[in-house]
């Protein structure tokens, strides 16, 4: 393929965005009540103050943490950190169970291992009654339940935030209505309260904690928040991704499907697609279907994924089985749109060469590309962080497929940022993250599929598009038409001469007459300090 590499920096990589203002506790009794509640749930599920951690903290602090894991019930003595963790934010509400999946995107914080196990938190509640939920249909789109259906059945699924129902429009099609429960944005706003007031004492308090940016965490997870509990806005992520597959299917590459937004059953608290076909991943049947090819199947979700990301730079960001269904021989269809992530050409570039570079153990060409793209700072050694990288990938070159991780390779290299000062910014650690996910969906399909044989069709075709010789000509001719408009305008509209006037003023006769006083009282003060030497 030759040197694709750019031997100069790259103007297209950017630096991270500025962290979210953050917003005031509005009921500071209320969220400090919230918050021991908040507390106690956490310490009976030992994830206060994990009792794996008791031998890291000062001689001082061991009895607290000692009385703290008196009150562990059951489930604070069973699993890891992130599986108690889990199942105490099961308990706490919506913002909690969001608190815990923002913090499973940050492996490069918590541990590849803990974010995996809170990835695993289930968000599952009794359903509200279906006579609530058509009134919460008619109310957001403002018409009846019997204009737009002719059937509206009972809830199939309900979670923190909304639940859904099976449904029937008038031309035959079987949709599903997704519905917010009723109440549940003020449910949220006291929890956010909550949250904010624990990142302010965290932040003043636990001065290790500081570089995390907690209040800047919170409003990361306050903003994912509002944006599920408007419908419509997650109807356009819907329909996004459903025209990016759309386009994948039209260039030959039918990998993965979502269904269509009925926009006429869409409003700020109701959602309305088309019914999903095949089966849910989550169904033990769903993988003794005849004729299923589990081995195209796996591939399938892997490619999917990275098409979106790299060809498209949006890519459906919570891809578990939950969310996945499959029908012979190897389709696919995504469902729920809450988390969509989103690259950029410099963090697209990025991946596609990182990835390619351990395809191809070109470890200085890896570290070439964190320098360009500014996640290193310039001064460390590219040869020191080379050596690192090194470190990272030679352990899984020639190593089983089935024992070769993709997504835990990324979060091995995210992970030497304390060594090398490296600066990533948050929607990559969000694809890292679905990576895993991704990852662990094909490999329960097959335990020894070979995530680098997926990956490497698309890698490659997207390497030799952007940064093969026609992409070098492309973009020489694009810099050249640049500079040509560029010139075209001077040319149009040369600037303006600046005319510069220098006016020559007279100085007034009085300027001298004091400048001359002022000399002569100098004078004489000089002669009288003086006088008394004269005379001796």
């Amino acid at each position: 393929m030759g040197d694709l590499t750019p031997q100069a920096p790259n103007p297209a990589y950017r630096v991270a965005p500025a962290a979210p203002p953050t917003e005031p506790v509005r009921d500071p009794l209320g969220a400090t009540v919230r918050l021991i509640r908040w507390g106690g749930a956490l310490a009976r599920h030992d994830a206060l103050i994990p009792r794996e951690i008791t031998h890291l903290l000062p001689g001082w602090f061991r009895p607290i943490a000692g009385f703290v894991h008196l009150f562990a019930g059951k489930d604070g003595r069973n699993g890891r950190p992130g599986q108690r963790l889990g199942r105490a934010f099961e308990t706490l509400g919506p913002v909690a169970i969001k608190l815990g999946q923002v913090m499973a995107t940050r492996a490069d914080i918590f541990g590849i291992e803990f974010a995996r196990d809170l990835g695993r938190l289930k968000d599952k509640l009794p359903p509200f009654p279906t006579d609530q939920a058509r009134a919460e249909v008619e109310r957001s789109i403002g018409r009846k339940v019997e204009d737009l259906f002719i059937d509206f059945g009972d809830p199939i699924g309900a979670a923190s935030l909304a639940q859904a129902h099976p449904a029937y429009l008038a031309d035959g099609r079987k949709v599903a209505v997704k519905v917010l429960r009723p109440g549940v944005e003020r449910r949220v706003v006291k929890g956010l309260d909550a949250m904010r007031l624990a990142a302010r004492l965290v932040h003043r308090f636990v001065i290790p904690a500081r570089r995390l940016e907690p209040e800047a965490f919170v409003e990361t997870v306050a903003r994912s928040m509002y944006l599920e509990l408007d419908m419509r806005l997650e109807a356009a992520a819907a329909s996004e991704l459903h025209d990016v597959m759309e386009k994948a299917r039209a260039d030959g590459m039918m990998h993965m499907t979502s269904p269509k937004v009925v926009w006429d059953g869409v409003g700020k608290r109701v959602l309305t697609l088309e019914w999903a076909p095949g089966v849910p991943m989550t169904d033990p049947d769903a993988a003794r279907q005849p004729g299923l090819d589990k081995d195209q199947l796996a591939d399938n979700v892997v490619r999917a994924f990275l098409i979106q990301a790299l060809d498209h730079g949006v890519f459906h960001a919570d891809l578990h089985e939950g969310n996945l269904f499959c029908q012979a021989p190897a389709d696919l269809t995504a469902v729920d749109f809450g988390i969509v992530g989103r690259i950029g050409p410099a963090e697209r570039r990025y991946l596609a060469e990182i990835l390619w570079g351990f395809l191809t153990r070109d470890y200085p060409r890896i570290a070439r590309v964190h320098f360009e793209a500014g996640y290193v700072p310039p001064h460390h050694s590219v040869e020191a962080f080379a050596q690192a990288l090194r470190a990272v990938g030679e352990p899984v070159i020639g190593r089983a497929a089935s024992q070769v991780s993709m997504g835990r390779l990324l979060g091995q290299l995210f992970e030497i940022t304390a060594l090398f000062d490296m600066h990533l910014r948050p929607e990559l650690i969000l694809l890292q993250k679905t990576m895993v996910s991704v990852e662990g969906v094909a490999r329960r399909l097959n335990p020894d599929h070979d995530l680098w044989s997926a990956a490497q069709p698309v890698v490659e075709r997207w390497i030799m598009r952007e940064l093969g010789p026609r992409a070098q000509v492309r973009d020489a001719l694009k810099e050249g038409l640049a500079a040509a408009r560029a010139l075209s305008r001077l040319v149009q509209d040369p600037p303006q001469p600046q005319t510069v006037v220098v006016e020559h003023t007279k100085p007034s006769p009085w300027l001298g007459v004091g400048v001359g006083v002022s000399v002569i009282l100098s004078a004489a003060a000089l002669l009288l300090s003086l006088w008394p030497g004269i005379l001796g």
